[in-house]
């Protein structure tokens, strides 16, 4: 058996960085850039009007104009400003060849087709935004490791980017394993159990880009589960399975990876819940066997398998964050415990119904809290680690 610390060294170290991948810009987001983005086109690309108004020389604006036409926004035609002219403009419109000033309607009075202007605070180039003013053509727009959250897929759409390459996530296959697993809506039978764990973790693997792993569902049979396994190391860059990782009769995911040349890199970390989690490799194939408990699979997910994710996606790892305990808790030496808990403003709160079949209570948390493996006391105001959700 060995340490959290050890288990996640040795995840590090075997994760391979997948080729990248062309995507529509459109379904990008929240992944990592896999390249140097330029701008194709200037932004503005003309000089371009910030506000509804009018378009001026400084130099008229104590002078009465002459109201000349109108441009709107999406207008092809340039026009040019005469002398002691003003033209009717709106937001986003482009600027007419010899204004340098964009006075806002507020700040005039219109009449018999004459402007008189009435804005104290006006300076030239108010109001105008030249072209170029946020990126010059050719010019970088976002470095390549950028992670493209909503801002960044509005930018790159404004320079022109229709497609990108990003850091894929890898294709992935769930066996799920377990003969008293039911599908939710159907009536339980005695013995059965609703398969919430893998809802869980489907949902968990959402939030890193992975929406339609293939799933599949396994008796607890050697010989079913090796033909799964293989089908999934086949398909896939990276296999989960839940259930069957302990040491009873019927766990049987040991069994089939080495039936399916899977090297072992270890089975069995000094933790709470989680304890018989299972990682090996095949080839460049990661492995991973969760405990079956609920809480067990989720608890295994945001600790080992999203550290996995975020090495394929070029990802910071998960959010770990300073809190001072509220509540008092005793536990034994030898495990890292992961506690369920409520964090909020620098405190957490480890709350109750820790056992590892208990969902209501994860259900109800925004972090794990982390209790190191030497200590057993915790008393209120120690200082600690929580793994946000």
């Amino acid at each position: 058996m060995i340490s959290v610390t050890e288990a996640k060294q040795i995840i590090r170290a075997n994760i391979r960085a997948l080729p990248s991948s062309l995507v529509n810009l459109a379904d990008a987001g929240n992944s990592v850039l896999a390249e140097n983005i330029y701008a194709a086109v200037d932004i503005p690309a003309f000089d371009q009007s910030n506000v509804d108004g009018y378009a001026i020389r400084f130099s008229e604006k104590d002078i009465t104009l002459d109201i000349d036409g109108e441009i709107t926004a999406g207008s092809e035609i340039i026009k040019s400003l005469s002398k002691k002219k003003a033209i009717r403009i709106f937001t986003g419109a482009p600027a007419p060849e010899g204004a340098d000033t964009i006075v806002m309607q507020e700040n005039t009075a219109a009449a018999n087709n004459t402007l008189t202007i009435n804005d104290p605070a006006l300076s030239k180039g108010m109001n105008l935004r030249p072209r170029g003013t946020d990126i010059r053509k050719d010019e970088l727009a976002l470095e390549e490791g950028t992670l493209l959250t909503p801002a960044a897929i509005g930018y790159l759409a404004a320079v022109g980017s229709a497609k990108v390459n990003i850091y894929r996530p890898p294709a992935l296959t769930l066996i799920i394993t377990g003969n008293e697993l039911a599908q939710p809506g159907l009536p339980l039978r005695t013995g059965q159990v609703y398969d919430s764990g893998s809802f869980a973790l489907k949902s968990a693997l959402q939030l890193h880009g992975i929406r339609s792993p293939e799933i599949l569902h396994c008796q607890d049979d050697p010989h079913e589960l090796t033909l799964a396994l293989r089908h999934a190391l086949s398909e896939s860059d990276m296999v989960i399975l839940t259930g069957g990782v302990s040491v009873g009769e019927y766990d049987f995911v040991s069994q089939a990876a080495e039936n399916c040349g899977v090297t072992k890199l270890f089975h069995r970390v000094k933790q709470r819940p989680g304890k018989p989690l299972y990682f090996g490799m095949k080839d460049d194939k990661p492995i991973f066997g969760l405990p079956g408990n609920p809480s067990s699979i989720l608890t295994c997910m945001y600790v080992y398998v999203s550290l996995a994710l975020n090495m394929y996606l070029h990802k910071k790892e998960s959010l770990y964050q300073p809190a001072i305990l509220k509540n008092a808790y005793r536990k034994t030496a030898g495990l890292t415990h992961f506690m369920k808990g409520m964090y909020n403003a620098g405190y957490v709160e480890i709350l109750t119904g820790q056992e590892s079949y208990r969902m209501s209570s994860f259900a109800k948390s925004n972090c794990l809290v982390i209790l190191p493996e030497t200590e057993t006391e915790f008393k209120p105001g120690y200082q600690t680690q929580v793994h946000l959700l």
